[in-house]
């Protein structure tokens, strides 16, 4: 009789056998202690001590998880006593505070670049400039506040030190403690700014933070999701327009369409306001220093930024700009009246 043959099974084979019939044992076990039929398993992975089990029909979709962080957030939201204010009866004004380019967790040495910048630097910059904006400003009525955020906020957005597209950069802390950092400091200044007048929130997404500036957007509203002194638009368009009486103000990084572009675009994405309001501005951000003409009777901008020269921006010569934080001041019928510059 011919000897039957059986494949031969290396040691390493074996080891590798046996692991997966004791881990479908002890899956087994758990089911059975939890109450689980092992043939609704859909799949399984062990996580060292236990496993993490999926069953079938019983899949969570990414709605469900939504409507419950949204509904948590919330709950757990401070909640602000609303502020009453009189009707105006005079003069009353628009003030626009706009901290462009801060990039918190962004490091700058003196020692190359004759600027120190890091997260401390950052923060004490943006509270003191929003401070003197609001300072100079306090002579007039002010009625409303147009508080723009987003802009390259975050200097980077990946556990790897590099912006969105995947360039690297020179960083101060990690990264979850400079989102923290940048979320204490927005809601400190709007606690401030909310007892001036309303406000309302005006997010514009950036190259640097695309993903992880929204994220910080978004958890600023939730934050103040119950204060009826603050709105917000922090959608992720990339153009973004508020209307004050006869002011249309339109606000983006300035990383995407062209600037000469940008009155037309508003023509189109603005169209109800275009044709009411006279008095037409674009404040763009990305370029850090600044820039201002007429185009076709709107006024586009750019700002100049709090924040250091880091040693790719000093290698290439980018690094005489003033450094500063800047605010406008937009009369309800005669449009932009004042520019304020906190100087650093």
């Amino acid at each position: 009789m011919a000897k039957e043959h059986r494949p031969r099974i290396s040691p390493s084979e074996y080891d590798i056998l046996l692991d997966i019939r004791s881990k479908h044992e002890a899956l087994a076990e758990e089911c059975a202690k939890e109450g689980i039929p092992i043939q609704d398993v859909k799949y399984y992975w062990f996580k060292g001590e236990r496993f993490s089990i999926n069953i079938r029909g019983q899949q969570i979709s990414y709605d469900d998880i939504r409507e419950q962080l949204v509904k948590d957030m919330k709950e757990h939201s401070p909640i602000y006593k609303e502020v009453k204010r009189e009707k105006s009866t005079g003069d009353s004004h628009l003030l626009v505070i706009d901290p462009a380019d801060i990039h918190i967790g962004k490091l700058c040495s003196a020692f190359e670049t004759g600027d120190e910048y890091n997260n401390k630097i950052a923060v004490q910059r943006v509270m003191e400039g929003v401070n003197g904006i609001v300072e100079k400003a306090s002579s007039f009525n002010t009625d409303k506040i147009l508080y723009i955020i987003g802009n390259d906020v975050l200097h980077i957005d990946t556990p790897k030190r590099q912006t969105t597209s995947g360039t690297p950069q020179d960083t101060d802390g990690m990264w979850y403690d400079n989102f923290l950092i940048a979320r204490k400091m927005h809601v400190e200044i709007l606690e401030e700014l909310r007892q001036i007048a309303d406000v309302h929130v005006q997010y514009d997404p950036s190259n640097h933070d695309y993903t992880n500036g929204f994220f910080l957007a978004d958890t600023i509203q939730s934050w103040f999701n119950k204060d009826k002194n603050i709105t917000f638009n922090c959608s992720i368009a990339h153009r973004k327009y508020f209307t004050y009486h006869n002011n249309l103000i339109g606000t983006t990084h300035g990383d995407g369409a062209k600037e000469n572009d940008l009155p037309l675009l508003m023509a189109h994405e603005a169209k109800d306001s275009w044709a009411t309001c006279h008095h037409k501005y674009w404040y763009t951000h990305h370029i850090h220093h600044k820039r201002s003409k007429d185009i076709m009777g709107v006024t586009v901008e750019s700002l100049r930024s709090p924040s250091g020269t880091d040693s790719w921006h000093s290698r290439n010569g980018y690094d005489h700009s003033p450094k500063a934080i800047e605010g406008f001041l937009h009369h309800k019928i005669h449009g932009q009246i004042a520019r304020f510059n906190h100087i650093f």
